[in-house]
């Protein structure tokens, strides 16, 4: 007889904006955002600032916990960068 127990499930993280993303994908939306020079200013790393790629980027960061840090708060700073411009288009002009 076995007594096997299910393991609990994760809770949900609703309110975490990188629940679910890869690294991957936030490298791509940086680059896309920022652009590859403007990236390797705002984050001070060779991954960025000599022959960029999401490749090497991605290998770098997975190896080194302060840069992927920086790069997770720098796209938590994007997005909202984003909400802001969004919320500015919306909003009627003043006269």
């Amino acid at each position: 007889m076995t007594d096997e127990t299910p393991a609990p499930a994760k809770p949900a993280q609703p309110r975490n904006p990188l629940h679910g993303l890869t690294l991957e994908a936030i490298v791509k939306a940086l680059a896309d955002y920022y652009g590859w020079e403007q990236l390797g200013h705002l984050v001070p790393i060779r991954c960025f600032t000599f022959e960029p790629s999401v490749g090497s980027s991605l290998k770098f960061l997975r190896k080194t916990p302060w840069a992927r840090e920086k790069v997770e708060s720098l796209y938590l700073f994007m997005l909202r960068e984003q909400r802001r411009e969004q919320q500015q288009q919306q909003q009627p002009p003043q006269r």
